[in-house]
């Protein structure tokens, strides 16, 4: 039997939490690759902090914050570490249900907003959290976190916003 490695539990959490987390930061993000690579991040930040969150602590919500500081940050660069290539990957078939497909209109809207206010619809409406808290996390006003809000949900309920077609979609089918 092998020895476990690093700080006891610590494997058990990121086996128990890791798709959780993914999924929080593909809407952190709008990119499932990006998502995975926040939550690789926040984890070696967790591991480091693993003996302060240990039993007692909150360690997913330490890990969570970390992941929304990150991406929040990441709204600010220009240079988001993508590098282009000169061959682009095989397509995969068409898949037929995908213009009905709900959930990759959300992502893709989401994906279409500006990274600062993606984060704060994401920690509003997804993870539940209050307008105070939200702003306690990312360090800034109460009404930086409002105005971010208004212009993300305006965004998305204009006529021709990312979420368009899912409303043309719904009316064509009813």
């Amino acid at each position: 039997m092998a020895a476990p490695t690093g700080p006891a539990g610590f494997a058990e959490f990121v086996n128990a939490r890791y798709a959780a987390l993914v999924r929080h930061g593909t809407l952190l993000t709008g990119d499932r690759g990006h998502g995975e690579d926040l939550t690789q991040e926040a984890l070696v930040k967790t591991y480091r902090a693993w003996s302060r969150l240990h039993p007692d602590g909150d360690a997913d919500g330490y890990t969570r914050q970390v992941m929304v500081r990150a991406a929040w940050r990441a709204g600010r660069r220009l240079w988001r570490r993508e590098i282009p290539t000169g061959e682009l990957p095989e397509r995969r078939d068409a898949d037929p249900y995908e213009p009905r497909d709900t959930a990759r209109l959300v992502l893709d809207a989401l994906r279409a907003l500006p990274a600062q206010q993606r984060v704060v619809l994401v920690m509003r409406y997804w993870a539940g959290l209050s307008e105070q808290e939200i702003s306690v996390q990312l360090g800034c006003s109460t009404g930086t976190v409002k105005s971010r809000a208004s212009r993300a949900i305006g965004a998305l309920r204009r006529t021709d916003g990312p979420l368009a077609q899912a409303f043309e979609l719904s009316e064509t089918s009813a």
